[in-house]
């Protein structure tokens, strides 16, 4: 069996060391939290423990988009495809960061599943990565959309008071856009319709597993 290249040996480190940051290590942000200019308001314990486990979701989504990056920057075939994949985890650390400052705030924790779905998410990447860099954006794309939508989601159900967390995820969902809008400007291709139902249903048991462990 052929060993892997050096070059391939130095990707795999690289990224093996992003999945123990990511898991393990305290997350920055280069820009300033969105809500560092908003004062707190009085909340009642059941809209904190609403809202820390809302944003309890919205961390584990952003450890599942870090480790797709990682898997699909591991496997993408042109530098062109990487560095899109590096400049949206770039983002998706500082949503990190931002999610869990303000799990803190709420008297919350981080989710008890994050190695569990990083593990799942890096191996999902690696595959859209082998599949051809106009797939893996296209992954990329889809993905953006669905969460997106899915921060959308949770703006509706925030309570109406609490503008520090609101403010978080409203610049979540401009990035999120972004992203996907980028990856279809380097050529993504539209998934097919099984793909995209799958994808929803491993985010709708990420999504009920995190809220509440």
């Amino acid at each position: 069996m052929p060993m892997p290249s050096r070059f391939n040996l130095d990707k795999m480190i690289v990224e093996f060391d992003t999945g123990l940051r990511t898991l393990l290590a305290k997350p920055r942000s280069l820009r300033a939290h969105p809500d560092i200019d908003i004062p707190d308001t009085n909340l009642s314990e059941a809209e904190k423990k609403h809202a820390s486990a809302l944003m309890r979701v919205n961390h584990t989504g952003e450890v599942c988009a870090q480790a797709l990056y990682s898997g699909q920057a591991l496997t993408a075939h042109h530098a062109e495809t990487t560095a899109a994949l590096k400049q949206a985890a770039l983002e998706e650390t500082e949503h990190l960061a931002w999610c869990e400052t303000r799990i803190g705030q709420l008297g919350g924790r981080t989710s008890l599943l994050n190695p569990f779905f990083y593990a799942g998410s890096f191996t999902m990447g690696v595959v859209a990565g082998v599949l051809g860099d106009k797939w893996n954006l296209g992954f990329l794309a889809e993905t953006e959309k669905q969460v997106a939508a899915h921060l959308a989601g949770h703006l509706d159900q925030l309570p109406v008071a609490d503008q520090k967390t609101r403010k978080i995820v409203e610049q979540m969902q401009l990035d999120e856009a972004n992203h996907a809008n980028l990856a279809m400007q380097h050529g993504a291709a539209e998934l097919p319709a099984p793909a995209k139902f799958f994808m929803k249903k491993m985010s709708k048991l990420m999504t009920t597993s995190a809220y509440y462990l």
